[in-house]
């Protein structure tokens, strides 16, 4: 499971993006990171806004609650969810991954 941790208002995590992708999903966790694929590539911010799509509908949240605090222009991310709670994410993830 991704390393998930309280923050302020909600949760922070560490994710890895693999920009063009053949589709855009989950690929589990490495490292204490979330690894998610994503067909858009790493130009003019289009990844990122990408990322806080997927995300935001893999966590139930609006993709505006979702933001890259650190590594914008990399593949390594430390990303903030606002309004949620690291148990509420972690249950997410689990659904998501199809872990009871």
């Amino acid at each position: 499971m991704p390393d998930l941790r309280a923050d302020g208002d909600g949760i922070t995590l560490r994710v890895r993006v693999r920009p063009r992708a053949a589709r855009t999903a989950l690929a589990g966790w490495r490292e204490g990171a979330l690894v998610v694929r994503l067909t858009a590539p790493p130009v003019e911010g289009r990844a990122n806004q990408a990322l806080a799509r997927f995300l935001g509908g893999l966590l139930d949240v609006a993709p505006s609650a979702v933001t890259v605090v650190r590594g914008a222009s990399g593949r390594d991310k430390l990303v903030h969810v606002s309004g949620l709670t690291v148990e509420a994410a972690r249950a997410r993830l689990a659904a998501a991954e199809g872990v009871p």
